[in-house]
């Protein structure tokens, strides 16, 4: 098991109103979904509680549930009548959930070319007594590689422990490292490069749903990335490949995330200033939320991005899930780029009806927005300043409201993924064996990625959170008292500046008109699902010696 750990605590504010209404400020990745607990626990009508949380810091699934200090500060503050904070510890945010322990088995069969002919894959995981927490483990295995006989099983097994709780690709990160150490395992016995093994067994239809992926450039990850690498260049043989005093090893793996898309509303309100500010209730917990909404308000309008506002993380605002699961760009973002046109609807039938207007005999898809006006695709020149159109609404700002739900059919008709291929390469001192990834090599193919700096920044962070799931991070439990007991961060290993060494991130093209309305794939989660298994991979080669219990620590190569 492993625990969240983000730099700041948990906190909840809650200030008692007059009237008996709260308002609260937490961190929470959803202050829809604090505001709904709250209501629930306590019995209070929905208007009578607001949430705010327009600054998260780090969550990563650590803030998708509403945390034990959120009913403390509520249940003291109805209680005393006054405003009440109340703050976690650091040794309280290992009491809250954690990533939960698993044991697989994995059994592959194949033919002497590398031909995938049978796949057994099973998970037990842990949960508490009190509720069945699952994750999705052992799915993964289904359509990663192309295999026609699967048997995947996944068993709960109650322990007397706090529920688990999500944490940064819940299941993926558990489940594919699994089967992608089973496959280099199975190159080996083969006497294949583990490239060329899963090339063997590329496919772009996923067996398990009976459908093809709505987009899937999963092949040209495998090249781009080796080719930076250089993984042409890499012996086969372990232990074969040293640099001074220690054992070099070059490992590779496959990674897979969901691409999905949940409903959501977004407002748009244009002002007579020009200025544009788009609401909605999502939360930004680093990932950029605030800066791509921006971009894609002002991208469907043509403004300039200092025009634009966005807010979040207020529920007086439209309402939007959760921030997890990735799929906030393709969610909120949608809701966002549907109310603006909304806006550029309004616009232009206030300035069809004008006397003498180009528009006047023209349709809203002959027309386009850029600079600030609004212009005809068949002659620019015929423009007007978006300033002016919302001058011709009484004076008034030009305001809409839209809902983003998921088109079902095509989701219906298609699997929607994002894929990676990870190359890692480790150093394992001879003498001491311990480990060092000096570099990672990572290839994504997440659809359109909206903003480059952002989206390099997410894959980043989901790389080191992989290097410190294979080398680094463990949660120790005493079992006579059911009590994880290295609850600080001393004992508890995180990776710091001199863990972390060159990583290289490169974003492969792929058009997905299928995936949601502005073709995106989140990247939240599919920076951190393939590096474990690349790294454990690499320490094989490096060492000879296989280990399949993470983290990767020196005890284990000795």
């Amino acid at each position: 098991p492993e625990h969240h750990n983000p730099m700041e605590l948990f906190a909840s504010t809650a200030v008692y109103e007059q009237d008996g209404k709260l308002t609260i400020y937490d961190k929470t990745q959803g202050a829809h979904n604090s505001q709904l607990y709250v209501s629930q626990v306590f019995n209070l009508p929905f208007r009578d509680v607001r949430v705010v949380s327009p600054f998260v810091g780090g969550a990563f699934g650590s803030g998708l549930r509403p945390q034990y200090q959120l009913f403390l500060a509520v249940l003291a503050a109805r209680e005393l009548k006054r405003n009440v904070r109340v703050s976690l510890t650091r040794q309280q945010m290992f009491t809250f959930g954690h990533r939960p322990a698993t044991v697989q088995n994995i059994a592959l069969g194949a033919k002497p070319d590398g031909t995938l002919t049978a796949m057994y894959h099973d998970a037990y995981a842990e949960t508490s007594r009190f509720e069945d927490y699952t994750e999705v483990v052992v799915n993964w295995s289904g359509i990663l590689h192309k295999c026609d006989n699967v048997t995947l099983d996944y068993n709960l097994v109650p322990l007397d422990v706090y529920s688990p709780l999500d944490m940064r690709a819940p299941g993926g990160v558990t489940g594919v490292p699994a089967i992608e150490t089973a496959m280099d395992e199975l190159a080996y016995r083969l006497g294949m490069d583990p490239l060329e093994l899963r090339l063997k067994n590329y496919t772009d239809y996923d067996d398990a749903q009976g459908r093809p992926f709505s987009s899937k450039e999963l092949r040209e990850c495998y090249r781009q990335g080796a080719e930076r690498f250089g993984w042409n260049n890499r012996n086969l043989e372990p232990r074969s490949m040293r640099r001074g005093r220690s054992l070099v090893g070059w490992g590779m793996a496959t990674g897979i995330w969901e691409a999905n898309q949940m409903p959501a509303r977004a407002e748009a309100s244009l002002g007579v200033n020009g200025r544009l500010l788009v609401q909605s209730a999502s939360a930004d917990i680093g990932t950029g939320t605030y800066t791509i909404m921006t971009q894609i308000a002002a991208d469907t309008l043509g403004l300039p991005v200092e025009h634009v506002t966005f807010r979040l993380g207020d529920t007086d605002l439209p309402v939007a899930p959760i921030e997890g699961g990735s799929w906030t760009a393709a969610t909120v973002g949608s809701a966002v780029k549907l109310a603006c046109e909304e806006v550029g609807r309004t616009l232009f039938r206030l300035a069809r009806r004008q006397p003498g207007s180009p528009f006047a005999k023209m349709k809203f898809e002959d027309v386009f927005f850029a600079e600030g006006q609004m212009r005809l695709k068949t002659a620019p020149s015929a423009a007007v300043p978006l300033v002016d159109l919302v001058r011709l609404n009484g004076g008034r700002a030009v305001r809409e409201t839209a809902s983003s739900i998921p088109n079902l059919i095509q989701h219906k008709k298609y699997s929607r993924n994002v894929h990676s291929a990870v190359f890692a390469e480790v150093e394992v001192d001879e003498d001491f064996r311990t480990v060092v990834v000096k570099r990672v090599v990572t290839a994504i193919a997440g659809g359109k990625v909206l903003n480059p700096k952002t989206a390099r920044s997410q894959i980043l962070g989901g790389v080191v959170w992989g290097i410190s799931k294979s080398i680094h991070e463990e949660s120790v439990m005493d079992h006579r008292f059911g009590r994880f007991m290295n609850h600080n961060l001393a004992e508890y290993h995180l990776p710091v500046c001199a863990d972390v060494h060159d990583i290289d991130v490169i974003f492969v093209e792929e058009h997905d008109p299928i995936v949601n309305p502005l073709g995106v794939k989140g990247l939240g989660e599919i920076g951190i699902v393939g590096v474990p298994a690349a790294v454990a991979n690499a320490v094989f080669h490096a060492t000879g010696k296989r280990v399949r219990d993470l983290p990767i620590t020196l005890d284990k190569l000795l």
